[in-house]
Formats: C-alpha cells, sequence, structure tokens
C-alpha cells in the first residue's frame, strides 16, 4: 500500500475533512495566537469597535475616550449574551441586549436596570465596578497597521511573535495608504471556498503552482528567481518583476504605484503570518489576506487591500495607462484554457484559478484512491512545512492544557 494514502505530506486526510481536526484547531491554535481584527483606522474614533472571532473566542476591540484601545471577550457577566455585533462607530457605553447590564468603554459595570434592584441586592450594596463582574479582558496590539487580538490577557509580545518574519516583509509603509474600494457598495472582497482553510494556506505558499496554473495571470513576475522561507512559524516570500514589466512599470501597473518603492525592491512580497493572515505586497498595492475557518470543508477569505493616497483622477489616468501599455501585448494575461470567461480557468482572473484549484482538491479527499505523489522537493517544500508547524502547534498546545 502507498505510504501516503491516508496523509497530505504530513498530516493526516482528516486534518482536512473531520470535525475533531477543525475542533483540536479552534481549541489549540486559533485561541493560543494573534488574531488578525482589522486595520488601525477602523477603531478610529473614541467609541468606535469592532469585533473578531478567535478561535472559541470572539472579542472585540474599542477605543476609549482616552484613545487607547483595548479588547474584552465579547460577552455579558450576567448570562454570557453577546454585547456587541460586528462593527460600530461612537459608542458611548456596552449594553447588553439581553438584560440592559452596562459596561463603560473600560470594560467597567456600571449599571444594572434600577428596578432590579431587589433581584440583586448584593450589587447595591457595593460599587459595581468593585463586585467582580466587569468584562473578561483580552489583549490588543498593532502590527504593520494591521490590528490584532489575543484571548489571553497576558498574552506573549506582538512583536516577539511576529519579530522573526518582520525582516523580510515589503518596503511598504501600510499606515500611510489608503483602503481601496472598486465597488463603493462592496468595501473590500469577501468569498466563501468550499475548501479546509489549510488548502487555502497550502494554494497561497505553494510556489510550484505559479509557473503552471497561473502561467498566463502571474506572469508579470519572475517565478524562476523566487526567494522563500521560514521565519519561526512565519513564511516569507519574494520574486522580482520580470524584465519587460518592469520595464514600462509606470505604465502598466494597475494602479498608481507606491512612491516610496525603489525600483530595485519592485516585485511580490507575500508573506504568510501563522496561523491565517497573508500579506500581499506589490508595486502598486498592500493587501492582507484573511482565512477564516468555517468549518472542515468551508473557509471565509476576505482580502483588503490599500493603494496610495492619490486623487479619483489619478486612478483613472493609470487605469487608462495600463489598458494601453504593450507590455500585455507582449506577455499577454491570459486564462489557464480559452473559453467561456465564466469558467474560472478560462476567466484571466488568478483568484478564480486558485478557488476552481482548492475546490477540486477538497472533492478529492473524499475518494478511496486519494493518495499524495512525489513532491516538488523545492517548489512544495513551504507546504510540508506548514503542515509541521500546524501539527506541532497543536501537540505543544494540548501538552500544556
Amino acid at each position: 500500500m502507498n505510504k501516503h494514502k491516508n496523509m497530505m505530506h504530513e498530516l493526516p486526510v482528516e486534518a482536512y475533512t473531520s470535525q475533531e481536526w477543525f475542533d483540536l484547531e479552534q481549541k489549540h491554535i486559533f485561541s493560543t495566537t494573534w488574531q488578525f481584527a482589522g486595520l488601525v483606522e477602523d477603531v478610529s474614533n473614541p467609541g468606535d469597535y469592532i469585533s473578531v472571532q478567535a478561535g472559541l473566542n470572539n472579542i472585540f476591540i474599542v477605543k476609549g475616550r482616552d484613545n487607547r484601545l483595548r479588547a474584552f471577550h465579547n460577552m455579558c457577566r450576567h448570562r454570557g449574551t453577546q454585547l456587541l455585533r460586528a462593527v460600530g462607530k461612537n459608542q458611548k457605553a456596552i449594553t447588553c441586549p439581553y438584560h440592559d447590564w452596562t459596561y463603560n468603554l473600560e470594560g467597567k459595570l456600571v449599571s444594572v436596570p434600577k428596578k432590579e434592584e431587589e433581584e440583586f441586592p448584593d450589587l447595591y450594596n457595593k460599587e459595581l465596578h468593585d463586585c467582580g463582574l466587569n468584562l473578561h479582558e483580552a489583549s490588543v496590539d498593532i502590527f504593520k497597521g494591521m490590528l490584532f487580538v489575543h484571548p489571553d490577557k497576558n498574552a506573549p509580545n506582538i512583536i516577539e511573535f511576529f519579530g522573526e518574519v518582520e525582516p523580510f516583509l515589503g518596503p511598504h509603509i501600510p499606515e500611510e495608504l489608503i483602503e481601496y474600494q472598486e465597488k463603493k457598495e462592496e468595501p473590500f472582497y469577501s468569498k466563501e471556498i468550499n475548501a479546509n482553510w489549510k488548502i487555502i494556506v497550502e494554494n497561497y505558499i505553494d510556489h510550484y503552482h505559479l509557473a503552471h496554473l497561473h502561467e498566463g495571470t502571474l506572469n508579470m513576475y519572475d517565478h524562476a528567481k523566487a526567494e522563500f522561507g521560514w521565519a519561526g512559524p512565519h513564511y516569507w516570500f519574494y520574486e522580482p518583476l520580470v524584465a519587460e514589466y518592469l520595464a514600462d512599470v509606470k505604465n502598466a501597473a494597475p494602479y498608481p504605484l507606491i512612491d516610496k518603492m525603489p525600483e530595485d525592491k519592485m516585485g511580490a512580497y507575500v508573506p504568510w503570518l501563522f496561523p491565517n493572515i497573508g500579506i500581499t505586497e506589490s508595486e502598486s498595492a498592500w493587501n492582507t489576506f484573511h482565512a477564516i475557518p468555517l468549518a472542515p470543508d468551508r473557509t471565509l477569505v476576505v482580502i483588503r487591500s490599500k493603494t496610495m493616497n492619490v486623487s479619483e483622477w489619478e486612478y483613472a489616468k493609470q487605469a487608462t495607462k495600463s489598458a494601453m501599455s504593450s507590455v500585455w501585448r507582449t506577455i499577454g494575461n491570459k486564462g489557464k484554457y480559452e473559453g467561456d470567461a465564466s469558467d474560472p480557468m478560462a476567466s484571466g482572473d488568478f483568484m478564480k484559478e486558485d478557488i476552481y484549484a482548492c475546490e477540486q482538491q477538497q472533492k478529492s479527499l473524499s475518494s478511496p484512491l486519494f493518495s499524495i505523489g512525489a513532491k516538488a522537493q523545492k517548489g512544495e517544500y513551504a507546504v510540508s512545512k506548514f503542515q509541521s508547524v500546524v501539527k506541532e502547534w497543536i501537540e505543544k498546545h494540548r501538552d500544556d492544557a
């Protein structure tokens, strides 16, 4: 019997299909790591808040009147009802919709309905905020303009967690860029994919497929000169532009070039921050790629893009120059196959190509004939390494529990 019959390199097939594995990951990975919550501008004013699921924990970040960011577990101390929904502005206080227990922006219990005074005599015999029923604290911190939360109020330092990979990130300064919205009614890209979150990650970090699946859609990058590796549990990646594209990049780029990007640093920086946040950094954009596990075979991908802070006229002018650039006549931009553009493999859209490939891999896992063939020693090395990190992280935190 093929020794890889029931393996995905380092993990069993069940790691991609079973509820048991999904639950293990939620408890021992997503509940023990820094989780991406949004961008710093999401909570720019006192009372602004956002919430995020961090493994088994729903956590919200709120900016206080003192302009400090704080994070709390999103549940009332009375009966555990969720306090705040996804996102909001100018919150004056935090009131539970179930029984109207109210907390201030610092997480202190400040009122219980007066009509309940006889119901809760112990609460009214002392100052409410000293009664031990304040909100459970979590941790919040900022890394490269991104907000992260950790369920533990005494979480490990975020710089220590991401510090090893930071030198390999692009020279971009995301705080100086603005969020790009192609469609006003859709502030950012969101897509539910019928595949396990780890398949999404493995596709993201798989260098081997770039010159094959995306031979016609990502051909502005020189895949043969790619550099990549690991820094702690995090993956880093860089590949330069091909000569033809670089020679006309000021015209060919889809958006205005990032002005502080040195020409010799242009290219694709595509790191993956463990466990589930990617950053795609190019000559004209900076993006977050958030893979949110929903079920063993379903993942929500949310992409947020930031570009140069210039006028709409500059964007329109650049789009026109890009469309007219001779570089696209030279290197082309087309799908893997010819045919109707509704076919993801003929769409000329690399995201649709990736989604198709990931969903087909997920379907294959249910076949009794599924197995893994020979793996590319270099091109798929990152996939095996990622699987090892997942396995080691679960085992470590399961032993610590």
